[in-house]
């Protein structure tokens, strides 16, 4: 049988989130014929046991190391058979069909991936698209997002919206886009590695392409212990991605907000 999708999940201690997010997936992929393939990074709970008993459809690759989430994606990727593929994290649930959404991408090619609207447990909107790092945005990270205001207030007035990154919470690409940019950069371990993704989708010509009237719940495990994390991924990337002034003054300005983070850790304001 033809698959039109590879669903690709990359699981670290995700057993709590399996349940919700497979069952999500189970009910949102009715009409595409589809695979799931979870990558297990050495989880020290009981996530392949559970997997294996309870949806023994899906595809598990148990790995002995943490490889992180770019190489954990590249890893699966390998082993997939679908003619496109959605990167989806392991704390998420799919709110609505995914069928439209993979109409969106067959049907142009210059489409490079596409993102759907992201909420948190409260079904909140959560900012999910960004500018691509400059020097006014490595000083400041929040204008990372500052796309438009539309985007700061998550009240939408289009049905798509070409964008410079998406988050690597849910990606949809072809296959064909994913091995032509060679997959995830494996310098990264944690964070960044999505907006890399998704400039190297924009240096091969592709839009990267946000649909805010599909949706899908993302528990957020981000906070201000893994700032180091972030700092070091927009690090590599302006190290890989710029050059000359460009590359310098951007690193200067990654350095001013680390140092300005670092002094408001110390004085207990941040």
């Amino acid at each position: 049988m033809n698959i039109e999708l590879s669903v690709i999940i990359v699981n670290y201690n995700g057993l709590k989130f399996l349940t919700d997010c497979l069952n999500s997936l189970k009910i949102n992929l009715i009409g595409i014929s589809h695979e799931i393939i979870i990558i297990d990074n050495d989880s020290k709970d009981e996530s392949c046991d559970f997997i294996k008993q309870n949806f023994p459809e899906v595809i598990l690759i148990e790995s002995k190391i943490n490889h992180g989430f770019g190489k954990g994606n590249n890893e699966a990727v390998k082993q997939s058979r679908g003619e496109n593929l959605l990167l989806i994290n392991n704390d998420t649930i799919v709110l609505d069909n995914l069928k439209p959404v993979l109409e969106v991408l067959k049907s142009d090619k210059n489409i490079g991936v596409i993102g759907i609207n992201m909420l948190n447990a409260k079904k909140e909107y959560l900012p999910v698209a960004g500018n691509f790092p400059n020097a006014r945005n490595m000083f400041q990270l929040i204008k990372l997002l500052d796309i438009s205001s539309e985007f700061k207030t998550g009240k939408f007035t289009k049905n798509q919206y070409e964008v410079g990154w998406l988050g690597g919470s849910f990606l949809m690409l072809s296959k064909e886009i994913y091995t032509a940019i060679k997959g995830f950069d494996e310098d990264y371990f944690m964070y960044v590695e999505d907006v890399d993704f998704c400039k190297k989708i924009a240096d091969i010509g592709k839009k990267r392409v946000f649909l805010p009237n599909y949706s899908y719940i993302h528990f957020i495990g981000f906070n201000n212990s893994k700032k180091p994390l972030l700092i070091k991924g927009y690090q590599i990337y302006i190290s890989k991605h710029m050059k000359g002034f460009q590359k310098t003054i951007c690193l200067l300005s990654l350095k001013i907000n680390k140092t300005v983070k670092n002094i408001k850790t110390n004085l207990k304001l941040d």
